[in-house]
């Protein structure tokens, strides 16, 4: 981590910005149209999504239902889709010291940076959309949010069920007090009820799959393969990446790093103190929603954190 300090990190005096992207969730009908109105670059690389995907995600993005955009297949490349195409039309403005994503995110904030091309990337979600839908179809799961508990006692219960024939297990650490459990259907509705019983608050998730979890192996595997046939470059700056939550800049590491995250949590509270302690000033979310800024505040409640446009 020293090397990477050395090569990329300001002094601290200066105003470090930190770019973040959303993962699966943040979807909303009309996402981007604006971008693909306005500026030719832009919609350029829309149509060029248009047909390496094989259907018009446009029109869903633009014109669908709630309901289109919640299939796996169309929810992460429209989310990726609209954040790197958004980091495009900031042009020279597009500077960041740092990035990160969330989940899905990930992939939106290497190819930002120039770990890898656009096309490649947008092939790398399409192959992870189309792997994780099996899984969730191979095996009923979901995911619920735990508020109001520390990390250790979710941790503790899911370990205890699980030790017990279920699989259940912490998924997103997203801010302190909000930890995203995974798992077996059985298995999370246990746990929703045990921590229940020690004060805590369950929202059960309206999603597919236990992402996150070891019930995704199946796709971890398909995605290590097309991962491994991508030409990965060394970022324009540090990514912090989601299984181990610090800066990384090698290719390869990139690479193993991006493989683990389908099976392992995503330490998004880390990431952000990882960040601010590196010398971050100002976060800004670059794709559909607010939910990262949030977190950042919620986190660190007197950065600055804010939408791109």
């Amino acid at each position: 981590m020293g090397s990477l300090r050395t090569q990329f990190i300001k002094p601290r005096h200066s105003n470090m910005k930190a770019y973040v992207f959303p993962g699966q969730g943040a979807q909303f009908v009309g996402m981007g149209k604006d971008l693909y109105d306005n500026n030719d670059r832009c919609r350029e690389l829309f149509e060029q999504a248009n047909d390496i995907i094989g259907f018009r995600i446009t029109d869903l993005m633009f014109a669908g239902t709630p309901e289109d955009l919640k299939q796996t297949k169309v929810t992460q490349p429209a989310i990726f889709l609209h954040s790197v195409i958004l980091a495009t039309y900031m042009g020279s403005e597009f500077m960041p010291d740092m990035v990160g994503g969330h989940s899905l995110g990930e992939f939106s904030a290497l190819v930002a940076t120039g770990a890898m091309g656009f096309e490649d990337g947008l092939r790398l979600v399409i192959a992870r959309a189309n792997a994780m839908q099996r899984c969730c179809e191979k095996q009923p799961s979901t995911m619920a949010a735990i508020l109001k508990l520390d990390d250790k006692t979710v941790e503790d219960v899911c370990a205890e069920i699980t030790a017990a024939g279920q699989v259940v297990v912490a998924a997103n650490y997203n801010t302190p007090g909000q930890l995203v459990i995974s798992g077996t259907v059985e298995g999370v509705a246990q746990a929703c009820e045990r921590l229940k019983g020690l004060k805590g608050r369950a929202v059960p998730l309206a999603v597919g799959g236990a992402f996150h979890s070891p019930l995704m192996e199946p796709a971890r595997v398909e995605l290590a393969e097309a991962i491994e046939r991508t030409q990965f470059h060394t970022p324009i700056c540090p990514c912090y990446q989601n299984v181990c939550a610090t800066p990384v800049d090698n290719p390869d590491q990139i690479k193993r790093n991006l493989v683990a995250q389908l099976t392992s949590p995503v330490r998004w509270t880390a990431t952000v103190q990882n960040m601010i302690a590196d010398g971050a000033t100002e976060f800004i979310e670059v794709g559909p929603g607010t939910a990262l800024q949030g977190m950042v505040k919620r986190i660190s409640p007197e950065t600055d954190a804010h939408s791109a446009c």
